[in-house]
C-alpha cells in the first residue's frame, strides 16, 4: 500500500478558515444571484415561472434534476452514514440510486404526456377537479415541508461548523439566512433561475466529489481494499464493512431497514420538485432523456460516496466527526480540510451550500406552484384566475413556505439530514405514488379511491412518525426528553405504503359512482402517444 501522510483533523483550526468560507459563499451567491436576476427577464406567463417556459433540453433537465435531487442528505448525510456506519450507512446511496428506475419505467414520460404544471394535474385529468386537488395540493405542501426541514437541518450544521458556531442561537441565525436567500431566488427567478442555479450546482458538487475521492484514492495507491482495510483499522470496529451495524442487531431493526429501502426505492417516482422537473422540458421524449441523464450523474455521485464515506472514517476518524459541530454530518466537510486544507474546505463547503441552496429553492416553488395553480387558481377562482394573478399568489406563498421553513429547520436542527429525507421520501411514497400509479395504469380507478389514497397514506405516515422513536423516546429524538413512542419502527414505509395503495383499491371497489369513461380514454391515449398533450400546456 502507497500512502502519504496528511495532517490530522482539528476542528478548531477550522474557525481560522471562516473568513475564506464566507468570500467563497458570497462569491458563489452574487454569481448565482446574477444568473437569476437575468433568467427572471423572461418570467411573463404562468408556464415561464412553473416550468420555465418548457426551454429546457434533456441533458440540461436531467443535470438539473441531479442538482435537485442530490441534496444535502446525499452529500453530507450518506457520507457520514457510511464513515459511521459503514455498510449500512451505504445502502442509503443504493436505494437513492434503485429509486430511478421506478421513476424511469414507471412514470416520467407519462406524466410529461398528461400534467401541465403539477402532479395534480394528472390526478385530477380524469377524476373530479376540486377534491383531487385539494388532496394533491395538501399532499405536495407536506411532503415539501418534511424535505425542507431536511435541507435547513443540513445548512444549519454546514455553516455552524465552517464558522465554528456551537450555539443553538448562531445555528438558528444561519438557518433563517440561507431561507431569506432562498425566498429571493425563487421570487425573482421562477423555475428558470432556480433550474440554471441547479444545473450550476450540480457540476460544481460532482466535480468537487470527483476531486476528492481522486485524492482519497490516491493516499491508498488507488487500491479500494487499502481504503476500506484502512476504515476499519482507524474505527477500531471490525464490522465496519459487514451488514447489521445500524440495522439487523434485532428483529426490530430489520423490520425498520426494509422498510427505509421500500420509502427510498418508491419516494422519489412521488417527490413532488422531482416530478415537477419533466413539465420543463418541451416534449416527453425530453423527458425520458432527463431521467437517463440523471441516472448517469447520479449513480456516479454514488459511487463517490462510498469512497468519501469510507475516506473519512479513514483519515478523519469516527470520534473526531462524531465531536464536531453538527456531528455525522460534518464527515465531508471535515474530509476537506484534512485533504486540501482551508481552500478545498471552502470549495466544498460552498458546494454544499450550492447544494442547499439548488434544492430548498426547487422544493420552495414547487409547493408554491402547488399551491396557486391547485388550490387558489382551480379550486378558489374555479379555473378563472388569469395567469399574472396566478403567479402573484404563488410569489406570496413562496414568502409564507419560506417562513415555515425556517422555524421547523431551526427545531430540526441537528438531525442527520439523510434520515430526515428518508422520512420525506416515505410519506410522498405513501400520499402520491399509490394515486399517480392507479390513474395512470387502471381504468376502474375512481375519485373516492384517490381521496382515500392520497389522506390514508398522508395521514397514516405522519402519525406513525410522530408516535416512533424519531420524535420521542431516543436520546437521538426531536423531542428526547419526552416518551410517546409506541411505534417501534424509524421509518413508516412498510406499513403506510400498501396501506395507501389497499384503500386506493377499497375506495374505488366500493365507490357506486361512475367516472367519465370518454376522459379515460383520452388520458390513456395521451400518456402512452403524447396526441393532444402540446395543446395542454400553453397557458
Amino acid at each position: 500500500m502507497t500512502t502519504f501522510m496528511v495532517p490530522a483533523v482539528n476542528v478548531a483550526d477550522l474557525k481560522e478558515t471562516t473568513l475564506l468560507n464566507m468570500a467563497i459563499f458570497g462569491l458563489f451567491v452574487a454569481i448565482t444571484m446574477v444568473i437569476v436576476v437575468k433568467a427572471s427577464k423572461n418570467n411573463k406567463t404562468a408556464a415561464d415561472y412553473y416550468a420555465a417556459g418548457r426551454s429546457f433540453t434533456g441533458s440540461q433537465n436531467g443535470t438539473a434534476i441531479a442538482g435537485d435531487y442530490l441534496s444535502a442528505a446525499s452529500f453530507l448525510g450518506i457520507t457520514g452514514a457510511i464513515a459511521i456506519n459503514g455498510y449500512d450507512g451505504f445502502m442509503y446511496s443504493i436505494g437513492f440510486l434503485v429509486a430511478w428506475l421506478v421513476a424511469l419505467l414507471l412514470v416520467a414520460e407519462l406524466l410529461r404526456n398528461t400534467g401541465k404544471f403539477t402532479m395534480a394535474d394528472v390526478l385530477s385529468f380524469r377524476l373530479k377537479q376540486r377534491p383531487v386537488r385539494i388532496a394533491a395540493a395538501i399532499s405536495t405542501l407536506v411532503v415539501c415541508f418534511f424535505y425542507l426541514l431536511a435541507q435547513m437541518a443540513g445548512a444549519g450544521t454546514l455553516i455552524s461548523l465552517l464558522l465554528g458556531i456551537s450555539d443553538w442561537g448562531g445555528q438558528a441565525l444561519v438557518i433563517i439566512v440561507v431561507g431569506a436567500l432562498m425566498i429571493m431566488y425563487v421570487l425573482i427567478g421562477g423555475m428558470k433561475g432556480t433550474t440554471w442555479v441547479q444545473i450550476i450546482k450540480a457540476v460544481l458538487l460532482i466535480a468537487g466529489a470527483a476531486v476528492m475521492t481522486l485524492w482519497v484514492l490516491a493516499i491508498y495507491g488507488f487500491n479500494l481494499s487499502s481504503l476500506l482495510g484502512g476504515a476499519v483499522e482507524a474505527s477500531g470496529n471490525q464490522n465496519l464493512l459487514n451488514p447489521g451495524l445500524q440495522y439487523g442487531k434485532t428483529e426490530t431493526s430489520k423490520i425498520d431497514f426494509m422498510s427505509l429501502a421500500l420509502a427510498l426505492v418508491l419516494g422519489t417516482a412521488a417527490l413532488p420538485h422531482v416530478l415537477m422537473r419533466f413539465y420543463t422540458v418541451p416534449t416527453a421524449k425530453e423527458a425520458r432523456k432527463s431521467v437517463v441523464w440523471s441516472i448517469w450523474l447520479i449513480g456516479l455521485f454514488y459511487l463517490f460516496t462510498l469512497v468519501l464515506g469510507f475516506g473519512a472514517a479513514a483519515l478523519v476518524g469516527a470520534d473526531t466527526i462524531k465531536s464536531a459541530p453538527g456531528g455525522v454530518n460534518s464527515a465531508a466537510p471535515l474530509l476537506a480540510f484534512h485533504l486540501g486544507g482551508p481552500l478545498l474546505l471552502g470549495f466544498i463547503s460552498a458546494v454544499a451550500f450550492a447544494t442547499i441552496l439548488a434544492v430548498v429553492a426547487g422544493l420552495t416553488i414547487t409547493a408554491a406552484a402547488s399551491f396557486a395553480h391547485d388550490i387558489y387558481a382551480s379550486v378558489i377562482a374555479k379555473g378563472k384566475a388569469d395567469a399574472a394573478t396566478e403567479v402573484k399568489v404563488a410569489r406570496r406563498t413562496v414568502v409564507v413556505i419560506g417562513l415555515l421553513a425556517i422555524i421547523g429547520g431551526i427545531f430540526a436542527n441537528g438531525q442527520n439530514v439523510a434520515f430526515l429525507v428518508a422520512l420525506a421520501f416515505a410519506v410522498a411514497a405513501s400520499a402520491n405514488l399509490p394515486t399517480i400509479v392507479y390513474s395512470l395504469y387502471w381504468r376502474k380507478f375512481t375519485t373516492q379511491g384517490a381521496i382515500w389514497s392520497m389522506y390514508g397514506g398522508l395521514g397514516s405516515a405522519i402519525l406513525l412518525i410522530a408516535l416512533s422513536p424519531v420524535v420521542s423516546g431516543a436520546k437521538t429524538s426531536m423531542i428526547p426528553g419526552a416518551n410517546f413512542a409506541i411505534f417501534p419502527l424509524s421509518n413508516p414505509g412498510i406499513v403506510s405504503i400498501p396501506l395507501a395503495f389497499f384503500l386506493g383499491w377499497l375506495g374505488s371497489v366500493l365507490d357506486k359512482r361512475l367516472e367519465d369513461t370518454t376522459k379515460q380514454a383520452e388520458m390513456e391515449v395521451r400518456s402512452l402517444t403524447g396526441v393532444g398533450a402540446e395543446k395542454a400546456t400553453d397557458h
